[in-house]
């Protein structure tokens, strides 16, 4: 496959680093900065073209003629709408995806759905991360919480603590302690080294845990094993831009909310705007302030400004001040390798969002849902088993009986459009199942896609 990517940035650097590993991808990058091109290039061994992303000339340099894919992922909507438009009508680019951040765009959808822009895809960064933050919120001690299935399955990772029910015990005794929930030990990340689960694997003190339930038995999973803690109903959160902005108007009617905005104008536009969130002007650094509006009595602080290393701050201040729990928005990923050990409780990487509503439309087969995980080192996919016991080496075959990679397991399936099944060795798979899986290691995601595909023999 041949994917042009606009745009140099974390998002469209993410994406360069994680297709060029995967084989059969031809990957070209776009920008304007030839030294970060030059960069990339030696890492990743990948094409690079300097240029402006939204010319011709530029489009044409980087192969957009022979590509399948257009990934416009630039700081400028307007650039990626403009190339996108260009693809289509100059090059005849089958699928084009376009990043816009702008609302006035966001609540025009006709101008993509009536061909004012041939854009196939638009990604909304700040609505995927504020949904990201908000599931978040929703199962308090929650590492990362995904959803699979439309919503049914949901994949959640937490940190073992010492007196949890599984902690020291093996896997298998997750049915005597939950005998009428059924739940599913995913993958287990221990000391950052990832490790497949048997019923023999013992959970340990500080291992990053992945279960997989319906969204119904979540709760009670996470209640069962000590992280189901009490909801957040004190929230600040430290920076009133976009994502600020729309997170205090989904909490202020469930939560004591508070805004800190140093911006006067945006703070003052902001108080305006929001009903039930008391709206603060001040740096969100300040000790002084937070200690003024009784920061020890914060459930969570929520630091989503435009700067890492003020929200690494204040998230880092507020919990040393008394805040039950702290979590901020850090795009640079060296920064999130450095604070995995500070106080903050859940570092929130905004690229890997991104990449991860991009994932499924990168994918081949019927893959129809992708998150990247673990900084990009592990995956999660929803694939749809088609065909028949004749055509598939999947339909008509018992889990235990697929030649899964090492690494990769089978957490769950929804089947229909109301039963989910947590997979066991027994579980048999049926045709137009959504099989979600969990690979350790990104790189196995071209075995399973081959895995999925369906003999010549079958037509549908």
């Amino acid at each position: 496959m041949k994917i042009v990517i606009l745009g140099a940035r974390q998002v469209g650097a993410t994406l360069a680093g994680l297709l060029a590993s995967e084989p059969g991808r031809d990957i070209t990058l776009v920008d304007t900065d030839a030294e970060k091109l030059h960069d990339l290039q030696e890492k990743l061994d990948i094409r690079t073209v300097v240029g402006l992303a939204s010319h011709p000339a530029v489009l044409e340099r980087a192969g957009t003629e022979h590509a399948d894919m257009l990934l416009a992922v630039t700081n400028s909507d307007e650039v990626n709408m403009v190339a996108c438009q260009l693809a289509w009508k100059l090059f005849h680019t089958p699928m084009k995806i376009a990043r816009l951040r702008a609302k006035e765009y966001k609540d025009s959808p006709e101008i993509f759905t009536e061909g004012y822009f041939r854009i196939d895809v638009v990604i909304s960064p700040e609505n995927l991360i504020q949904e990201y933050i908000k599931r978040l919120i929703a199962l308090p001690g929650a590492l990362q919480v995904l959803d699979f299935a439309e919503g049914r399955v949901r994949l959640v990772a937490l940190r073992a603590m010492r007196g949890g029910l599984l902690v020291g015990r093996p896997i298998r005794d997750l049915r005597e302690i939950m005998p009428s929930i059924d739940a599913r030990v995913a993958a287990i990340f221990r000391r950052g080294q990832a490790i497949t689960p048997n019923g023999d694997t013992l959970i340990e003190v500080d291992d990053e845990v992945f279960f997989i339930a319906a969204r119904e038995n979540i709760r009670a999973v996470m209640a069962e094993l000590g992280r189901m803690e009490r909801p957040y109903r004190n929230i600040m959160i430290a920076g009133g831009g976009n994502i600020g902005r729309g997170l205090a108007r989904a909490l202020e009617d469930s939560a004591n909310v508070k805004v800190i905005e140093h911006n006067p104008h945006n703070a003052q536009r902001l108080a305006e705007e929001l009903n039930q969130a008391v709206v603060l002007g001040g740096d969100a650094t300040d000790e002084d302030l937070l200690r003024e509006e009784n920061i020890e009595d914060m459930d969570l602080f929520l630091a989503v400004t435009n700067d890492d290393e003020n929200n690494i701050l204040s998230a880092m201040l507020a919990k040393r001040l008394g805040a039950r729990k702290a979590m901020a928005l850090v795009n640079r990923t060296a920064y999130v390798d450095l604070i995995e050990s500070m106080s903050i409780d859940v570092v929130i990487a905004p690229q890997l969002i991104t990449v991860s509503a991009l994932l499924a439309h990168l994918r081949r087969g019927s893959v129809i849902a992708a998150h990247s995980l673990r900084r990009g080192a592990a995956e999660a996919m929803e694939i749809i088993a088609v065909g028949d016991k004749l055509t598939s080496r999947v339909v008509g075959r018992r889990v235990g009986e697929l030649k899964l990679p090492v690494g990769v397991s089978v957490g769950a399936i929804a089947r229909g459009e109301d039963q989910v099944i947590i997979t066991h060795h027994d579980t048999l798979i049926e045709s137009d199942d959504h099989v979600i899986l969990f690979l350790t290691d990104k790189r196995l995601v071209r075995e399973v896609e081959q895995l999925f595909q369906v003999g010549f023999s079958f037509f549908g």
